[in-house]
């Protein structure tokens, strides 16, 4: 948890992917958030999280349906989708956390 923490607590925008490896859905996301972590580089941060190995994280952050992808900045949850999310709407959440301090959670 505390790894988890320190990913999060920066000022570079980090997007965590709650999924699961059983899930259609989830499966579906992970080459769009790869093309997502091509598109923005450096300026963030992606990060999977196994809602079945981390039942504890997925409860904090009360995960209820997955895919589920919460963008955090500075430590705190800024926005948060669930779903499968398209990359060009992903890439352009991501630049606007990392051009601003913008909260819509």
């Amino acid at each position: 948890m505390n790894d988890f923490n320190e990913m999060i607590a920066g000022k570079k925008p980090t997007l965590v992917d709650f999924y699961a490896t059983w899930c259609g859905p989830c499966k579906m996301q992970a080459p769009i958030l790869e093309e997502v972590k091509g598109e923005v580089g450096d300026s963030a941060n992606i990060v999977k999280i196994d809602v079945d190995k981390n039942q504890e994280l997925a409860a904090r952050y009360r995960v209820q349906s997955i895919p589920t992808l919460i963008m955090f900045k500075d430590g705190e949850a800024v926005w948060r989708a669930s779903g499968l999310q398209q990359k060009a709407f992903l890439v352009d959440k991501v630049k606007e956390f990392v051009n601003d301090n913008k909260s819509d959670i």
